[in-house]
């Protein structure tokens, strides 16, 4: 049946699969790159700049080379995880223990398991438990599932225009590190947006408030900001590809944002973080497989990393890219492992981490079994990870293997879809991949024996005129400074 939808479907697809505009689409959401690749055979090109072998560019469009470790697993591929490939997270998180300063933040991205906040909202209460931080972190202009999170309450005006990577391939300014950029497009009405401290630990208050926009040519924009009873008026200044607007000092109950004369300037999103501990970020996209993230601008998504300074990068996915009728996942494979390699050039010094796919289950002769197509894409996912030198975690064998959705729903800790985990079930996966990644550092730490040293940000921004990668990755060279 699956195999008839998608070849019905497929053969219904407009010759041009991505349009220069947001595609309107309610509540589902198309990821058109996955769409391509499949329809392909995973033969179409990602992205031009998937992988960079040298410094191009200049100014705004100046990017850095990132040399692969030479660091390599010799785990058993059955039973890989790849902690290795991810001690540079470990070394930040060490150093923050012994020094109890400084901050080590997490990039999560995903599909509609992480919708809401969900999964990572807990992930973030535990890090920050532990280690220390306050603040939910990064959080877009607009959001699917707004009116659901308890980590922030979110509300916004119905007039922001969104081009989201999910269906826009060439969108008229780069999308923001979640994936989307807005615009305001109502000259009459007033567009705004308004946040509040949600209802969770150490969330409760807005940190050190900041906007982060693009470049224009419109040199008017200002924002009107609502805080502490307080009304002030703040001139968007366009520097760079990227600037940010810090809103206001230490810690607000509320915020409320509204653009002025803001028109084609590009709008990517807030951040409410403490000053140090442990940030985690959720940048999650119904119906995205992960391909999308080819997408991102190198050299935007490096201006990124110079302020927020990512230490690990999460992707967890899988949840749309079953049932296409097909159970040959080499395609995916192909195509995300070189998603990673480009992440590696946009966010330096970042390691990654994938997640597999979680059980599913579909009804078979009238009983709910595990999905056919569950463990060849767990094991797509496991040889991406393996090939691009990324860490993996097997949520499939973590919440039991085979059969295991049928139980998580009869216990109430997944919906009835026999796909998504409601609140119970995303706390108790929460616990999982932080205990996954707490068993990676302790090793870490017995590794070293004690004597730990984290690897620099990346100051090794290899410049123009050097037609070489130094020889340490602790080679240092300015960054270009926001």
């Amino acid at each position: 049946m699956a195999s008839g939808f998608f070849l019905f479907f497929k053969g219904n697809l407009p010759e041009k699969l991505f349009s220069e505009e947001a595609i309107t689409t309610g509540n589902i959401v198309v990821d058109s790159l996955m769409l391509e690749a499949i329809g392909q055979g995973g033969t179409a090109e990602v992205t031009k700049d998937t992988i960079i072998e040298k410094t191009i560019g200049e100014g705004d469009d100046r990017v850095i080379v990132v040399p692969e470790s030479a660091v390599l697993s010799t785990e058993d591929s059955e039973s890989f995880k790849g902690m290795v490939y991810l001690e540079n997270f470990f070394a930040r998180l060490y150093a923050l223990e012994q020094q109890k300063g400084g901050r080590v933040r997490i990039a999560y991205y995903g599909d509609s398991m992480t919708d809401g906040d969900l999964i990572v909202q807990d992930l973030r209460k535990k890090y920050q438990g532990k280690y220390g931080g306050m603040g939910v972190g990064y959080v877009p202009v607009m959001s699917e599932s707004a009116q659901s999170r308890q980590s922030v309450i979110h509300k916004y005006s119905n007039n922001f225009k969104m081009l989201s990577y999910l269906n826009v391939k060439k969108p008229q300014k780069p999308f923001g590190v979640s994936g989307q950029v807005y615009f305001v497009k109502d000259t009459i009405k007033q567009s705004w947006v308004s946040y509040s401290g949600g209802k969770m630990q150490n969330m409760t208050m807005l940190y050190n408030p900041t906007l982060y926009y693009g470049s224009s040519n419109n040199k008017r924009g200002e924002v009107v900001v609502i805080t502490n009873k307080d009304t002030i008026v703040r001139k968007l200044n366009i520097n760079s590809e990227l600037n940010k607007l810090k809103l206001a000092e230490g810690s607000v109950k509320d915020i409320k944002v509204t653009f002025k004369h803001a028109d084609s300037i590009p709008i990517y999103g807030f951040d409410f973080s403490g000053v140090g501990g442990v940030q985690v970020d959720n940048f999650s996209s119904r119906g995205n497989s992960g391909l999308p993230l080819s997408l991102f601008k190198t050299s935007l998504m490096q201006k990124y990393q110079n302020n927020l300074d990512y230490s690990l990068i999460v992707l967890h996915y899988g949840a749309n890219v079953l049932n296409y009728g097909t159970l040959d996942y080499s395609w995916y494979t192909k195509k995300m492992g070189a998603v990673v390699q480009h992440l590696k050039q946009c966010f330096p010094n970042a390691n990654i981490l994938i997640i597999s796919a979680a059980d599913k289950s579909s009804k078979v002769d009238g009983v709910m079994q595990t999905d056919k197509a569950v463990v060849p894409l767990v094991k797509a996912q496991r040889k991406y990870a393996i090939e691009s030198h990324a860490g993996f975690f097997n949520l499939y064998d973590d919440m039991g293997g085979n059969g295991s959705m049928v139980k998580w729903v009869e216990e109430g800790k997944a919906n009835k879809d026999y796909t998504h985990f409601n609140h119970k079930g995303a706390t108790v996966i929460a616990e999982k991949v932080f205990a996954r990644l707490e068993e990676g550092y302790t090793e870490y730490k017995k590794k070293k024996g004690g004597s730990v040293r984290p690897a620099n940000r990346t100051d090794s921004v290899q410049r123009a005129n050097n037609s070489t990668v130094g020889e340490s990755a602790k080679q240092k060279i300015e960054n270009e400074k926001e």
